[in-house]
Parts: structure tokens; C-alpha cells; sequence
């Protein structure tokens, strides 16, 4: 049964984000708003975390908005045109151009990989044919690859960030096996989503980037996103990033190329444009004809269909979380949310929707905090799974009926 919306929110006029000139919030005109932007900013400045964005969004409207921190130690203070790297969230939009492919009956899901991906049939698969391991396989992380996209080396300051061409994945891939049943359970991979951007690539003859843009950034308005290094008129406005330890604060490396991971997690956006991202997502009747040129609803939905019992960390959150096709499915507090995380070089991001209610949010840090004398390993992740605590308990997200 579909929740109705609280006549609070329903009664809220509400407002483009970019309508608002730089740094207005709403104020006390959606209940427990306030409290709830205020929890936002005493968890972020008690982790220690340098800057961070959060977005409340009801249908395609913004109805809450917290800033906390800044940019750079001593610089600006974060907003919503702060542009934060959103690393494996970038994972949804490479499965919904696969959708759109498969839509244009350009593949299957149930496409072996090695159709698409010749070289794939050097992965060594103990368990039967590589023909075994499909598309869908891929998008569901259930294909039996490693977790790591690359294993060997990548920490010192001369290394490239990430392999820096598909002839170097191409290179392991002898070196790279099947580690359980295809299809049979859950095994979050990075290199698969990898195979993905490949085919994308194949299949459009553009860059995975170039397709990105043209195909799904481009429609929904996102004009200000990029991929990896930023364009000269946007670096200003891109975050920097941190790790704070026990032994204090330091800066993680500043525009950097995710080189042949981009479709994995290059993506970089302010919180405007990532609203518009969401709003497509949450869905609106009075636009379905211009959303439907990026996806239907019936195939958003069925990336949101639970397909694997999946894990905590690892793109989901919590206790009770399921894979879909890319997408993760989680309950908490008894409230069923489609999500996916990411995590990368100090960044931490999470994108969370209630479609029924046609509300979600988005949240960005610019500081992954870690305490080995708390054994608090993973401060900013706690920080994360606060924040939206917090949100559902307050009936923000997903917010319920009047009794």
C-alpha cells in the first residue's frame, strides 16, 4: 500500500533547488527539518569531517537543505554547488545505460558476457563455461568476481590512481577467476561493472563517458557533472578530500582520473545536479514523456526488484539489505528504501529513495575518518547510517500517513 505524504509536506510550496540564491535553507517549514539539519552539522563537526552536503527531496522539489564545513581546510564554506565526487554511485548510472540498451534491444541481461566482451574468456571459471556469466550476473554482483578492481600496488604518490587503460585489465584478466557458482549468491565487484562500461562502449561507439553524457546527464538538466578530471570553470567549485586518523588530517589526492574505472565510479556533480538525478528517479507523471527518453518507469522498477540477500558496506547498508540490478534495497526502522553508496579517495556519498512517498535524499562527505584507538574503523559510514536513522525515525524520508 502506497504511504501518503504528510499533509505538512504535501501543503509545503515547494521550490527548485536553484531557484534560492547560494546558501538559503528552509527554515521551519517542513517539521523536524530543523532538528534533523542540525543533527546533520553536530555529526559532521563531531567525526571530524571537513565539509559535507545534505538534500531532503520530495518529488522533484527540494524541501531541506544542510551545509556543514568547507571545501578545503580554510577555504570556502560547502553548497549546494560544491561539486563532490560520488564514486560507486556512479554504479546506477552505468546500469541505467545498460537498461537503456537493453530497451533499444541492443542486448539481453541473459547475454553471456563473452558476446559482448570477447576478452572476457580469459577469466578462468572453475565452475563451468565463462558463457555462464551474463550481463544481469554482472549488474547484480552476483558473477563470482573479486571485490578489487586492481590488487596490486596503486599506493604510492606516483602511481596512477587506477589502471589507466582497458589493455591493462585485459593484461590480469588470465590472472583473474570465477570465485564461486555464477548466479548462486552475492559478491560485490568493482572489475565487473567494469565489463559493463565496456559494453556500453562497444555497443554505442562512443566513450563510456561521452555516452553518459549524452544519454542520461544531458536529458535530465545535470550540466555541471563530469567525469574524472574537472573542466578549468568547474575546479573551483570541485571539494577537495581528506582522511582524518588518529594521527591527524590528510589530504587525499585533489582532481584526480579514475582512468579505465570510470564506470565504476568517476562521477563528480554538485548536489543541484544530483537532484535532478533524484528527482528522475522519485518520478513524476506530469514529466513522464521527457523521463522516459532516459528510462520507463517499468524498467527503473525493475532495477529496484530484490534479486540477492547482499551485504552491509559493501554499495548497501544495515542489517536487512538486497541487491537488485545495481540498485540496493534495504529496510530499516521498517521502512523498505532503494539506495546505493559509494566510497572513494575521502569521499563518502549515499543516495537513498522511498518511491512510494516519493521521497529521498542525498548526502556527501569530503572526509573518510577512521580511529584505530576507538576501533571506530569506518567514523564517516557511522556518520552516513546516522544521519538517515535519523530521518526515517523523524518521518522525513518516507514520511507517514496522519493518524
Amino acid at each position: 500500500m502506497r504511504l501518503a505524504v504528510t499533509s505538512a509536506v504535501a501543503a509545503l510550496t515547494l521550490c527548485a533547488l536553484d531557484a534560492r540564491p547560494s546558501g538559503a535553507q528552509p527554515s521551519g517549514a517542513l517539521p523536524g527539518w530543523d532538528a534533523a539539519a542540525a543533527f546533520h552539522r553536530q555529526q559532521t563537526t563531531a567525526a571530524g569531517i571537513v565539509g559535507s552536503s545534505l538534500v531532503l527531496v520530495h518529488g522533484g522539489a527540494v524541501v531541506g537543505e544542510s551545509h556543514a564545513g568547507h571545501r578545503e581546510t580554510g577555504g570556502p564554506a560547502v553548497d549546494r554547488d560544491t561539486i563532490y565526487h560520488w564514486a560507486s554511485v556512479t554504479k546506477t548510472f552505468t546500469a541505467i545505460a545498460i537498461m537503456q540498451m537493453r530497451d533499444r534491444g541492443l542486448l539481453s541481461l541473459d547475454d553471456p558476457v563473452v558476446d559482448h566482451v570477447p576478452e572476457f574468456r580469459r577469466v578462468h571459471n572453475p565452475h563451468g563455461p565463462i558463457e555462464a556469466v551474463t550481463v544481469r550476473m554482472i549488474m547484480s554482483h552476483s558473477a563470482g568476481l573479486r571485490a578489487s578492481t586492481w590488487p596490486w600496488g596503486g599506493g604510492e604518490a606516483w602511481h596512477p590512481f587506477e589502471p589507466t587503460e582497458w589493455a591493462q585489465l585485459v593484461a590480469m584478466l588470465p590472472y583473474t577467476d570465477i570465485r564461486f557458482v555464477p548466479g548462486s549468491r552475492y559478491g560485490y565487484s568493482n572489475p565487473g561493472i567494469l565489463f559493463l562500461g565496456r559494453i556500453i562502449e562497444q555497443l554505442s561507439g562512443d566513450d563510456y563517458e561521452v555516452y553518459v553524457t549524452k544519454n542520461i546527464l544531458m536529458p535530465l538538466g545535470m550540466h555541471r557533472s563530469f567525469f574524472d578530471r574537472a573542466p578549468y570553470h568547474l575546479l573551483p567549485r570541485r571539494s577537495h578530500s581528506y582522511f582524518r586518523s588518529d594521527e591527524g588530517l590528510r589530504e587525499a589526492r585533489f582532481d584526480f582520473d579514475t582512468g579505465v574505472t570510470v564506470s565504476n565510479g568517476g562521477l563528480n556533480a554538485p548536489m543541484a545536479d544530483m537532484v535532478r538525478y533524484l528527482a528522475f528517479l522519485i518520478g513524476d507523471p506530469a514529466r513522464t514523456a521527457e523521463y522516459d527518453v532516459v528510462l520507463s518507469r517499468r524498467s527503473l522498477e525493475e532495477m529496484w526488484t530484490p534479486v540477492l540477500p547482499a551485504a552491509d558496506g559493501e554499495g548497501g547498508s544495515g542489517d536487512d539489505v538486497r541487491i537488485g540490478l545495481s540498485f540496493f534495497v534495504e529496510r530499516h526502522h521498517g521502512i523498505e528504501l532503494v539506495g546505493h553508496s559509494g566510497n572513494q579517495n575521502g569521499f563518502l556519498s549515499h543516495l537513498y529513495l522511498h518511491p512510494a512517498s516519493r521521497t529521498g535524499y542525498l548526502v556527501a562527505f569530503n572526509t573518510d575518518a577512521s580511529s584505530k584507538r576507538q576501533q571506530r574503523p569506518e567514523i564517516t559510514r557511522e556518520t552516513d547510517n546516522a544521519v538517515r536513522d535519523h530521518l526515517v525515525l523523524a518521518g522525513l524520508v518516507a514520511p507517514r500517513a496522519p493518524r
